[in-house]
């Protein structure tokens, strides 16, 4: 093996990382389906993949979300059942209730605005693909469901974006 050829890692400690920090986005919604609900002001703001293996929704949400839907989980949630690969939950979508299934390799932001905690992932298909750089996304604004975030204000009360691009070698 000579000495100038880039070691591969074949622990695929990238992919481990990504499952890791979506076990917290798991714990969250775990948290959010015991019968308390949501602590405080907390509420969560979900970005999927709609194309993603795996997810679940009427034929008129995904017809609007052909690829990406943010949803928002803080007061008018039903059935919330978070499992090891995805979660479900009711929403309501012009007044109609409409279940989701979303399995966590599907999400791709996860956003709690009441303490500017921000969870960023690589869709699962791109992680072995992409070495491209994570670029934080601005906050969305308030809304039951949407395609795309609004932009933050600017200042300190920025959401605190954890990124896996400082481990990787380039």
């Amino acid at each position: 093996m000579a000495q100038d050829e880039t070691p591969q890692d074949l622990m695929h400690y990238e992919a481990m990382a990504q499952d890791a920090l979506r076990g917290v986005v798991r714990s969250a919604l775990k948290r959010a389906a015991m019968p308390e609900g949501l602590p405080g002001a907390h509420h969560f703001y979900i970005t999927f993949k709609t194309e993603a293996p795996g997810v679940s929704a009427p034929p008129d949400l995904l017809g609007k979300y052909p690829d990406e839907m943010t949803i928002v989980l803080q007061h008018q949630y039903r059935d919330l059942v978070p499992s090891e690969a995805s979660f479900t939950v009711t929403l309501k979508f012009g007044g109609q209730p409409k279940k989701l299934v979303v399995p966590y390799a599907a999400v791709t932001r996860f956003y709690d605005p009441s303490v500017q905690f921000l969870l960023q992932f690589e869709p699962a298909a791109a992680e072995a693909e992409s070495d491209e750089e994570v670029t934080p996304m601005p906050a969305p604004k308030p809304a039951k469901a949407k395609k795309t975030p609004a932009p933050a204000p600017d200042g300190e009360d920025e959401p605190k974006v954890v990124s896996l691009d400082q481990f990787r070698k380039k």
